[in-house]
């Protein structure tokens, strides 16, 4: 079994409107956002080892946020240029690729692809998953590469303005 958390990045800043798209920062609800879904995503039954990210710069303060609240450090940190991506498919292409071995990892990168590739995999119609959103899927496969539609079971789903009702949590094996 294999477990993934899908995570769109915390909410960004447009102050600046002659910075490129890649290289907006987190505005500070963001980084108020992204540490305290660190913590509620530490409260959920899963060992995430590596965490894979956009280059783009909300991207990686996102997971930079994240990860000490589930005790990793910088190198279980990978920066993947394809992740920077609106596409699904595009980081369905990616997934793909991984080797048999990575089970348990976060992809952090952009809607529409996050919440598009939620709904691919778990053949559910999510709407749209908010800045900072989590998504946790379980995966019952032996290689990425047979990586398919409705494949996966969706685990918990949380996200910064989730009240009592709204965070789904089924268990993560």
């Amino acid at each position: 079994m294999k477990t993934i958390a899908l995570i769109r990045h915390a909410k960004s800043c447009w102050k600046d409107s002659t910075l490129p798209d890649l290289d907006r920062p987190l505005n500070r609800r963001g980084r108020v956002s992204a540490p305290e879904m660190g913590r509620r995503l530490q409260m959920q039954p899963v060992s995430l080892k590596r965490f894979y990210t956009s280059p783009a710069v909300r991207s990686v303060e996102t997971a930079g946020w994240l990860m000490p609240c589930l005790g990793l450090g910088a190198m279980s940190l990978e920066v993947v240029p394809e992740l920077y991506t609106f596409n699904y498919e595009d980081v369905l292409s990616w997934m793909r690729g991984l080797d048999a071995d990575v089970d348990k990892f976060a992809v952090i990168c952009h809607n529409p692809a996050m919440t598009d590739l939620v709904n691919f995999l778990t053949l559910m119609k999510i709407q749209k998953i908010p800045t900072c959103g989590v998504v946790l899927l379980n995966i019952d496969l032996n290689h990425w590469g047979d990586l398919g539609a409705g494949m996966a079971e969706l685990a918990y789903f949380d996200f910064p303005k989730s009240v009592t009702g709204k965070t789904i949590s089924l268990g993560v094996a």
